[in-house]
């Protein structure tokens, strides 16, 4: 499916001005998976090349921030969480949100039935592992409104720093493991765990919902009018890409495969993936709905008296670039 250009497409593509396209990088938060699948559709169906862009998508990672990458001009757009987006913010990053593709939160905390957890007021004293890198603060944000330590300390948690695999919960080193609904859930379900002997948080459910997977780009660049209308023209065709990946999950699972250079994928794990992801994407066009940021900031305000952010942010979004790509 990736194309490459002959040479004599090549010399008719410069005839045509095609090479005067815009470029665009594109910085994921994690791997190359069905997680993005909107922006992999988009690349390969052409709705990118449609509004004369020249896209490129840069793989994230365990060993890759997507805030320093942003900050460090190695990308113009990235995708992140609203905790993490809005808590590099107030410590000096001036990232804005302009898209919202995900519409719903997929987090949760999945236990095993025989810790004896039948719901929150059972967490004090277990082990709870959680991942950082910025994902930490949905599950802070909720400690903190059950007013429950994350030190270790009596009647707290233990907070065990959890890689991005679902071992902890496999080998019994911690009672609760944080999952995504549309990933690590279903690797635990793969390992052989049943699903009756399973417990789930969704965060959403327990009213400390965040939003996830947005687009932002650095405050200063929105000064400049051709970005601006760069930015319309990848927020319109990104768009486009999500709700073609959503109408059609099995061939969106395809083409994320086909970019996926690692081979460490899976056509199943990928297909449910997209399923799952379409359940989060549905309901949003891009903009960002207000009422869903001012619940966000709310969530991460009420943290107890360590909260993630400390003061409601200004200027954190704009949805200039939305009402000019939706019209």
């Amino acid at each position: 499916m990736k194309k490459l250009l002959t040479s004599a497409a090549a010399l008719a593509a410069m005839a045509t001005g095609a090479f005067a396209a815009d470029d665009v990088t594109l910085q994921l938060k994690w791997v190359t998976q069905a997680q993005f699948a909107g922006y992999y559709v988009a690349l390969e169906k052409g709705f990118y090349e449609a509004e004369d862009l020249n896209v490129t998508i840069k793989p994230g990672g365990p060993d890759v921030a997507p805030v320093q990458v942003l900050l460090g001009g190695g990308a113009d757009v990235m995708v992140d969480w609203m905790p993490s987006a809005l808590a590099a913010r107030e410590n000096g990053a001036p990232v804005v949100n302009i898209a919202q593709p995900y519409k719903s939160s997929g987090m949760m905390l999945t236990c095993l039935k025989e810790s004896g957890i039948t719901g929150p007021e059972d967490f004090p004293g277990k082990t709870l592992g959680v991942w950082f890198y910025g994902n930490e603060y949905p599950f802070l944000s909720w400690m903190g409104k059950l007013g429950i330590a994350t030190d270790g300390s009596d009647g707290g948690v233990t907070v065990l720093k959890q890689g991005f695999n679902v071992d902890p919960l496999l080998q019994k080193q911690a009672a609760c493991i944080s999952t995504m609904t549309y990933n690590e859930y279903w690797q635990v379900i793969d390992a052989g765990i049943s699903a009756d002997d399973l417990i789930t948080f969704k965060y959403e459910d327990q009213g400390v919902a965040t939003l996830e997977d947005g687009l932002y780009v650095l405050e200063d660049n929105l000064g400049d009018a051709a970005f601006k209308d760069k930015m319309v023209r990848f927020v319109k065709a990104s768009m486009e890409g999500w709700k073609y990946a959503e109408a059609n999950p099995t061939e969106a699972a395809e083409i994320v495969l086909e970019y996926d250079e690692t081979g460490a994928q899976t056509m199943k794990h990928q297909e449910r993936m997209m399923t799952e992801v379409a359940k989060l994407t549905a309901g949003s066009n891009g903009a960002l709905d207000v009422a869903d940021y001012e619940r966000t900031v709310s969530s991460l305000l009420s943290g107890g008296s360590d909260p993630v952010i400390t003061k409601e942010p200004e200027g954190a979004y704009t949805l200039e670039i939305t009402d000019a790509a939706l019209n």
